[in-house]
């Protein structure tokens, strides 16, 4: 925010709102760099503007930050050499111990996460529509503002999303159903039971690694098949954990450092998605459990 005195009644009311809006953009976004791009952005239109002519504050800068944060959902779709399917999102690893999401502030906010791998699948429009209404209580009629349509095509917006998110069909923590999904896939990448992991895998499942060199996607049962080897000679010890409320399994070396971090999605009795973190680098940035 510009270098405004604290006296200034407009930017105080901006204060107030400011961690508000970052929410709202965050879960449009899924990134907080770019929640925070919006919300500055939201502050300079502010600025600019007569605050004398606005009526309700509070519900001008949620229309702001809505419009600005589906602008920022369009030019991903257009521009899909940059695909932001492709970016790994924020990652919170912690200790798949069958704890609740409230009995644990990290894992409540992993679930958190595991929502907004789950908003991706939506459409800007249908996203928007989920995001300000269910999640932050935005009448349908400032929401068809924001979108230019009516207030019942906003409320239908929001009913598809919501039927979407449900389809997903994933509880905090994957569930044990999952997590049994997710071990058969474990078992047979280290057998090397081609026929095996076929059978766990997707058809269309994806594949995302990031690796020294960059993001790799892989898709595709028969190639992620061909590929996958969970390796019991390069890494001493491994254990089960929770990543963005998903289950997952982190590997370690024999020298006590990180080899690698998977996290699978898994829908319908098969693992449709998975995230291998193999880049040293990106693996020392997390904060990771001690080995099990």
């Amino acid at each position: 925010m510009s270098d405004t005195g604290p006296a200034d009644p407009v930017a105080e009311a901006f204060e107030a709102q400011r961690d508000r809006l970052r929410a709202v953009a965050y879960r449009m976004l899924g990134s907080h760099a770019d929640a925070d791009d919006v919300v500055q952005e939201a502050w300079l239109r502010l600025s600019r503007q007569d605050a004398a002519t606005i009526d309700n504050l509070a519900g001008w800068l949620t229309t702001v930050v809505g419009r600005i944060s589906l602008d920022v959902l369009r030019s991903r779709q257009a521009r899909p050499e940059a695909s932001y399917d492709d970016r790994l999102p924020e990652l919170v690893v912690t200790v798949d111990d069958g704890l609740a999401p409230e009995d644990d502030v990290a894992l409540a906010d992993s679930v958190g996460l595991a929502l907004l791998v789950v908003l991706e699948s939506l459409g800007p429009r249908e996203r928007l529509a989920f995001v300000l209404h269910d999640l932050f209580a935005v009448p349908f009629g400032e929401i068809g503002q924001i979108l230019g349509s009516s207030a019942d095509a906003a409320k239908m917006l929001a009913s598809r999303a919501r039927r979407k998110v449900r389809a997903t069909g994933r509880p905090p923590g994957g569930g044990p159903e999952q997590r049994e999904v997710v071990r058969a896939f474990l078992a047979a990448a280290r057998r090397g039971d081609f026929e095996e992991l076929l059978r766990v895998l997707d058809p269309e499942v994806r594949l995302t690694i990031d690796t020294p060199g960059g993001v790799v996607v892989v898709l595709g049962a028969t190639k992620v098949a061909s590929g996958t080897r969970v390796g019991t000679g390069a890494a001493s010890q491994g254990r089960e954990v929770l990543v963005n409320g998903l289950p997952g399994f982190v590997a370690w070396r024999e020298d006590g450092t990180p080899l690698s971090l998977l996290a699978f999605t898994v829908a319908d009795g098969r693992i449709a998605r998975i995230t291998a973190v193999v880049d040293p680098a990106r693996l020392a940035s997390l904060d990771l459990p001690d080995a099990g």
